[in-house]
């Protein structure tokens, strides 16, 4: 596993200024790009922005790269801009660097009509697409602060990152619109959405100021689809979490995509998405990225569970929460089932993998990041009991908030919070791949008093270590009793006391464990062997 980008170990960057002018007479763009760069080595006297290169009629030609006033010498080929550094700066020094260019972007700005046959802009730059429009250091290991300054035919309302700062009407039918985000993000979490929007303000939530931005025939729909949503995530997370990480949360209807993208403090859905129902799950999924994926960023792109895994979860938690225990296990199933299915159409796939060649084509990693990076949460929560994971939760976000992480930073987090080591937990549900398959049943030995329970795994390769409710009720009794055990053998029997025979033995019956189990045995019928 390698997520081998050309990381540059003397730069840093601390702040982007991106200046895009846009136009409804074609659709290419005239960028000019300041970054601010700190250098924290001695020595550097090159440095690099990821920029795609003018092929075919798209991509970006750069006219000029200037520093301090001054014109600096670059190569500008193989979607890379090294620039030469006259001389080398001392460690601490922050220099400004100026990139004026212009093109048509193949991808990563999307320049088409909505649904509604009217023209609109919106940017799409995750995973490694800002490159195609944008020059900047194109991966999430380096994070800035940064600010966007449109212009734009004044027909159009623009919505960015963080907080507004200037709307001028510039006289020519044009009209300059700036926002700036004051909290560094990675590269890919800048965006802008341009449309002729219907915008509301609708309070706060947790003391954060909460919008929406809608094609304006859709306002009605907008106020429906987020505003109750948007308004109980933002409150579950901040109080389960952490204080929300950002100036403001702002739900976009973006043409071009479907589903979400967690773009910090803006929010992108797809357009199918606005409609006459609240789209809560949705909703709780990409907030919930507000606090991991982009506040606490994985390092690279191999621990890219650490965003999505995290949202898949944290979204069946809001539903717990606010939908009930049923809802929150009926996801839970849907998720297994999907899982399933997928390891048993790619074999061989573990959670943290090579995700590099998927993510450079700019697709979502395969669904087990997702899935599976869920459901390794839900178990790591009951492996260490709900408290505990709810304050190594909040200690993982406290001490990489607007930062980046690792899977073995979180699972050091885990362990000083639980008091447990992981290692084998996290090594068997990330780093391997396939879930455990468990065959067996049950009966009673009326003589020994005995529940006699046979279990086998039946996947290929090894055991896996399965800590296991079992469930038993008994004639007159209104709740079942729990008993654990622990499955660390690829058959095993297991023998537990009960005075009567049991009406029903159930195994996992509060769905803790990723498994395909069949477990259908009854009393006095045989167990299966």
């Amino acid at each position: 596993m390698a997520d081998n980008y050309p990381r540059q170990p003397g730069v840093d960057v601390q702040h982007y200024i991106f200046r895009v002018t846009l136009n409804d007479d074609n659709d290419e763009i005239a960028g000019e790009t300041t970054a601010a760069l700190k250098f924290v080595k001695d020595g550097v006297t090159e440095v690099a922005l990821d920029l795609t290169s003018a092929s075919g009629g798209k991509g970006m030609t750069v006219s000029e790269v200037t520093s301090s006033g001054g014109s600096l010498r670059y190569v500008h080929d193989a979607d890379r801009l090294r620039i030469t550094l006259p001389s080398a700066p001392k460690t601490g020094d922050v220099r400004q660097f100026t990139v004026k260019y212009h093109g048509v972007a193949a991808t990563g700005l999307h320049i088409l009509k909505n649904k509604f046959g009217e023209r609109c802009f919106f940017s799409a730059n995750w995973p490694t697409l800002g490159r195609q429009w944008l020059p900047m250091i194109d991966h999430p290991y380096d994070k800035a602060t940064s600010e966007f300054l449109i212009i734009a035919p004044d027909q159009y309302q623009v919505v960015a990152n963080g907080l507004l700062q200037e709307v001028s009407e510039l006289g020519d039918g044009r009209r300059l619109t700036h926002w700036k985000q004051s909290v560094p993000i990675a590269t890919w979490l800048n965006n802008i959405g341009v449309a002729q929007f219907a915008t509301r303000h609708f309070g706060t939530a947790a003391g954060v100021p909460l919008e929406t931005w809608v094609f304006h025939q859709d306002r009605d729909n907008g106020i429906i689809t987020f505003e109750t949503p948007t308004r109980q995530a933002m409150e579950f997370y901040s109080d389960r979490v952490g204080p929300y990480p950002y100036e403001k949360l702002a739900d976009v209807e973006a043409a071009g995509m479907g589903g979400g993208m967690e773009h910090a403090s803006e929010i992108f859905y797809g357009q199918a998405s606005v409609a006459n129902r609240p789209a809560f799950g949705l909703v709780a999924h990409e907030i919930s990225h507000q606090w991991f994926g982009d506040s606490v960023t994985e390092k690279d792109w191999d621990d890219a569970w650490l965003s999505e895994g995290f949202a898949t979860y944290f979204a069946l938690l809001c539903t717990e929460h606010y939908q009930g225990r049923e809802a929150f296990v009926a996801g839970l199933q849907r998720s297994r089932t999907t899982i399933l299915t997928a390891e048993k159409r790619t074999p061989g796939v573990a959670v943290i993998h090579d995700n590099l060649p998927e993510i450079q084509t700019g697709r979502a990693p395969v669904g087990l990041v997702y899935q599976k990076g869920g459901w390794t949460l839900h178990m790591l929560r009951g492996e260490i009991g709900t408290d505990k994971f709810w304050a190594g939760i909040r200690e993982y976000y406290r001490r990489y908030r607007d930062s980046n992480a690792s899977t073995e930073d979180l699972r050091r987090v885990m362990e000083e919070v639980s008091g447990v080591n992981l290692e084998w937990f996290f090594r068997q549900w990330l780093y391997r791949a396939g879930s455990p398959a468990v065959e067996g049943g049950w009966k009673y030995n009326a003589q020994s008093k005995k529940i006699e329970i046979e279990l086998a795994q039946t996947q290929a390769g090894d055991t896996f270590r399965l800590p296991l409710e079992v469930a038993v009720l008994t004639a007159g009794t209104a709740k079942p009793k729990i008993v654990k055990i622990e499955m660390t053998q690829k058959q095993q029997r297991f023998e537990l006391t009960s005075d009567q025979e049991p009406a029903t033995v159930a195994l996992d019956p509060n769905t803790w464990i990723l498994m395909d189990s069949k477990f259908a045995n009854g009393p006095g019928r045989p167990v299966v062997q």
